[in-house]
């Protein structure tokens, strides 16, 4: 693995006028010429990733925003809310008029609501450069010039996991990004229990940029040395087939009970690692009561686990020993917490891995979410990589990120969130820069109507999303391509250069150029700029890297010369197994950062919270979101292969993926058959909150009883003045639930639902999602 993974870069061929950048899903070079955009691959990377080909036929298409735009209802009477939006039509304006417009609707609230009237809603993931960094922009702007903002907290892809994971075994990053990683499972694993699986659709992509995917080659590499693959999963794609996984599926969203059927077996038939369980972790004896039955009539043996998994007895049984006394390294997927009680099959993971005794061993133990993002399972860099200051927040408020539809909905209601009961605030605007809200969030006709209970919905965007579609005021920000930059993440050693290859599309300005020009009108240019330019901020960042490098006595180019290279390879940390490594060796003086110091089966803290659903230990409990008359099928609603999220679904990889316009949906031949369903068709999925189209492929690949669309489709109802219109694109959100995982971390719930799928014999409406406005 070493070979496949290591450095020194090789270096990004530059030649016949190509330049260096990089994005969230592969470092590349590009040029214009006059056959169009031309991108090509890293070429040290073994295995790049095909979405870069969205950007040809991304960077001048028609979605793209052309001049600044306002919505003609707000334009015509002012701010308000106004159930118009979504519905309205646009007015195109000059950049002075919009921004003397918002200038003088933000000094408007912050005079007489003040900043915590604002909620500032980027999500990121709009380049991988950390300079035009839409999501540290906005909340720079915001904390700058308005004095703060009411912020969100955690991520729709971990928003139970993170809360829960600091508390009863260690910090976040210290489980995904300093734990196990890949080189440990090529050379030490011997058997690897994947529930939800490791689809490298999710690990190819990264929250900054990203060099080389290896995670192919190091379960190739594993594979060959023997080491074996399980996959739970109703999807047997969520491991690559260079893994050899054996494929396990259970009922969707009852993993928990199967995991407590494991861990029953292995203490009923004296398997479990007792020794490992009293020196290393806390609240055993409570939860083995709750295993056993003792507390409440029920042991969670093999049967009962088959009962609700409807996996073998004799299957739950073997795979118990088959775990036991081996290096076991036991994976829990993103998915499986986003969705009702999504904290139970997180804690019940780690619970398993502590059973076996691995936990802290190379290759071995737990890896929350490894496979998730492209960052986890790598080592860290060891110098500091450009970071853009985001100012003091004045504004303690702050919501769990998927609750902002409660927020706009239900202004001063109350909730509970992590053992505190919460305020909602009275947000009256929104601003939006980087991320697109009608792809993220669940029930969306829902979120349609939240956010008509604002006064001002601002947007910076590149494309006529949904979210833009919905806003006021709509300002046209220039692509990653548009720009330069610095690309880097803190688990990759490449810092790349990322130079401009064309030139912005139509007004398209930057967003930092947007918010220097508003904190102007503001009375805050200076502060907000610090006096520099762009390409100033650029050298300013770079500098801690330069200083970091030479004060090592390493190579340390001066910006100018990293600039003409293109990239920069700094050194990274040991892959020493981190914190978790360092406790298992001396778990006094390495304590954990939990209320014991060590690992919490059983959470006094959490218990004493009195939340029941999620009570002190993991625990099973039944769902309310189940198959039943009208809705006998489960809506699996994951990530999308050639896409990340939903950034430049108009470009060719996208488009070429999709069936008569749609977005393509799959389903098993026998729920197909049933409802006389065949290969290529379209099919309209249903329940009570909404529907969609999308075509269908038909394949043994899935569970039955189980349909996947992969999230990321444009939002495109077909009557947008109807209440709940009919989606004509394959959007799931028309379909998934906006609620909480549980009161205690209010994650996502947005992986799993329940719908009815029928043939779809109508006439065929057009996709209108990527016209101009």
């Amino acid at each position: 693995m070493d070979d496949t993974i290591g450095f020194p870069d090789p270096g990004l061929d530059l030649s016949d006028g190509f330049k260096p950048h990089t994005s969230h899903w592969g470092v590349f070079s590009a040029r214009q010429s006059a056959a169009g955009l031309e991108v090509r691959a890293y070429a040290g990377d073994p295995d790049p990733n095909g979405i870069i080909d969205n950007f040809p036929g991304a960077l001048r298409h028609q979605a793209r925003i052309a001049q600044p735009a306002i919505r003609r209802g707000w334009l015509e009477r002012g701010p308000g809310p106004d159930d118009r939006r979504g519905r309205d039509e646009f007015v195109s304006v000059s950049w002075e008029k919009a921004l003397d417009l918002l200038g003088d609707e933000l000094s408007r609230i912050r005079d007489t609501r003040g900043p915590g009237a604002v909620f500032g809603g980027s999500y990121g993931w709009s380049s991988a450069g950390r300079f035009h960094h839409a999501q540290s922009q906005v909340h720079r702007f915001l904390n700058i010039a308005m004095g703060g903002y009411v912020r969100s907290v955690n991520s729709y892809s971990s928003g139970a996991s993170s809360v829960l994971l600091p508390q009863i075994l260690a910090g976040y990053e210290d489980i995904t990004k300093r734990n196990v990683t890949w080189d440990q499972i090529a050379g030490h694993t011997d058997i690897v229990l994947a529930f939800g699986g490791m689809a490298l659709k999710n690990s190819s992509v990264a929250g900054g940029s990203i060099s080389k995917h290896v995670e192919r080659g190091a379960m190739a590499a594993a594979r060959k040395r023997g080491c074996e693959f399980i996959l739970v999963s109703p999807l047997r794609e969520d491991l690559p087939v260079e893994a050899g996984a054996e494929w396990m599926t259970c009922v969707p969203g009852t993993d928990t009970a199967l995991m407590l059927g494991l861990v029953h077996t292995l203490v009923s038939e004296g398997l479990h690692d007792q020794a490992f369980l009293d020196r290393y972790t806390e609240g055993w004896p409570v939860f083995l009561r709750y295993l056993t039955g003792e507390s409440d009539g029920q042991p969670k043996h093999a049967e009962w686990a088959a009962a609700i998994s409807r996996v073998d007895v004799d299957t739950i049984r073997n795979l118990a020993r088959r775990l036991a006394g081996k290096r076991a390294l036991i994976t829990v997927s993103h998915s499986l917490q986003r969705a009702e009680h999504g904290e139970q099959p997180v804690w019940m993971g780690m619970v398993l891995a502590a059973a076996l005794g691995q936990i802290g061993l190379p290759g071995g133990g737990y890896a929350y979410s490894l496979g998730a993002i492209g960052y986890y399972g790598r080592r860290v860099n060891d110098v500091p990589g450009p970071t853009l200051g985001q100012g003091r927040n004045g504004v303690a408020d702050f919501i769990p990120v998927a609750r902002i539809a409660d927020m706009l909905l239900k202004p001063g209601s109350t909730y509970r969130y992590n053992g505190e009961t919460r305020t909602y605030p009275d947000i009256r605007m929104v601003y939006w820069a980087g991320g697109n809200p009608f792809h993220h969030h669940q029930d969306i006709n829902r979120l349609r109507k939240a956010f008509a209970q604002l006064d001002t919905f601002v947007v910076h965007d590149l494309a006529w999303t949904a979210t833009a579609r919905h806003a006021d005021i709509v300002l046209p920000a220039t692509m990653t391509l548009e720009r330069e930059d610095i690309g880097y993440s803190s688990n990759d050693p490449l810092m790349v250069a990322m130079h401009q290859v064309a030139e912005p599309f139509g007004l398209a300005r930057d967003d930092y150029d947007i918010f220097a020009d508003l904190a102007e009108r503001l009375g805050a240019r200076e502060p907000f700029t610090e006096g520099r330019t762009s390409r100033q901020w650029l050298e300013h960042l770079y500098e801690p890297t330069r200083a970091s490098l030479a004060r090592r006595g390493l190579e340390a180019p001066g910006f100018d010369e990293f600039w003409a290279r293109g990239s920069l390879v700094v050194p990274q940390q040991p892959d020493d197994g981190g914190r978790l490594r360092r406790f298992r060796e001396d778990p006094v003086d390495h304590a954990l950062p939990t209320p014991s110091g060590r690992i919490e089966i059983f959470s006094a803290k959490i218990a004493a919270h009195n939340d029941a659903d999620c009570p002190g230990h993991p625990v099973w409990l039944d769902k309310t979101d189940t198959p039943r008359p009208g809705a006998p099928c489960f809506l699996v609603a994951n990530q999308p292969v050639t896409r990340l999220h939903s950034q430049l679904d108009f470009g060719g990889h996208s488009l070429g993926a999709k069936h008569r316009g749609r977005e393509v949906a799959r389903m098993n031949p026998v729920d197909a058959n049933a409802r006389g369903i065949a290969d290529g068709d379209i099919i309209r999925l249903f329940n009570d909150r909404g529907a969609c189209l999308a075509a269908v492929h038909v394949t043994d690949g899935i569970a039955p009883g189980v349909i996947q669309l992969p999230t990321g489709a444009w939002y495109d109802p077909m009557d947008p003045e109807e209440e709940a219109p009919l989606c004509v694109h394959g959007n799931p959100n028309v379909l998934t639930r906006d609620v909480g995982t549980s009161s205690f971390a209010q994650g996502c719930t947005g992986q799993l639902t329940v719908v009815e799928v029928e043939k779809f014999t109508g006439n065929l409406p057009p996709i209108r999602a990527f016209d101009p406005v």
